[in-house]
């Protein structure tokens, strides 16, 4: 990843800022965007202390304009972009009894448009130049609904299954696309969550498992394998054995 120009959303702490540090062991070039100005700086100095350079672009992923522009600034500042990481995410409980579909919009539009306005900022220069790389944080909770999570596990999959088809579309074309699934990561966000995290890893463990293997630019990243393997089986059973599943371990997906 050497020089690599990297535009990666969701920057400014979990697993947005530990993979940020980690592409900058690399010596990779990366435009970091969140809202939050003084975290995102925090993140930037750690890039360039590990070796790589680093813009800082505060912003909200749901203003395509400013998306847009920030990706502007980052190739005029660093070149043409590699590797767009679309990982800005929100999630939370959403209980039937209060359901608030406002917030319900929210998810959506930071979850599935923000990832979509820096596509749509980045792709169209890929498939000129014939080459690049297209990345989707998605979760696992995109294989299916998940108990107290239905907004969030929805949007995932609208996620997950807009990046499928982006596969096929852009393979012609020499760009390569990525979802990746993980489980849980532990992050100041999952430390506040007050139900069962099966196998949930440190978040420098996933950021360096996400970097090492997006280089080879698979399909799909998920993990970690136990959950994986868990929720694949979940997508096979039969109605009332997923619902007695689910219902019996306490499992949600959160955050």
């Amino acid at each position: 990843m050497a020089g690599s120009v990297i535009a990666l959303t969701g920057a400014s702490s979990g697993l947005g800022a530990a993979v940020a540090e980690r592409f900058g062991r690399d010596g990779a070039r990366l435009g970091l965007m969140a809202r939050r100005t003084a975290e995102l700086e925090a993140v930037a100095d750690r890039v360039r202390d590990a070796g790589g350079e680093a813009r800082v672009f505060a912003l909200d992923v749901c203003d395509s304009e400013a998306v847009a522009t920030a990706v502007g600034e980052l190739v005029e500042a660093f070149g043409p972009v590699d590797l767009a990481i679309a990982n800005a995410g929100i999630g939370g409980p959403f209980p039937l009894d209060t359901f608030d579909a406002a917030a319900f919009a929210r998810l959506m539009r930071v979850n599935v448009e923000g990832a979509a306005n820096l596509f749509a900022a980045t792709v169209p220069a890929m498939i000129e130049r014939k080459s690049g790389h297209v990345v989707g944080v998605s979760s696992l909770a995109a294989f299916r609904g998940l108990p107290g999570s239905g907004p969030y596990s929805a949007s995932k999959a609208a996620l997950s299954t807009m990046l499928e088809s982006m596969r096929l579309d852009l393979k012609p074309h020499g760009v390569g696309v990525t979802a990746v699934h993980p489980g849980f990561v532990r992050t100041p966000l999952t430390d506040t969550n007050d139900f069962p995290m099966p196998f949930r890893m440190e978040v420098e463990d996933a950021a360096d498992l996400f970097v090492r293997r997006l280089a080879r630019q698979p399909r799909e990243l998920n993990f970690p394998l136990p959950l994986v393997a868990a929720m694949r089986l979940a997508q096979w059973l039969p109605a009332p054995l997923f619902e007695l599943f689910f219902s019996s371990t306490g499992l949600k997906a959160g955050k």
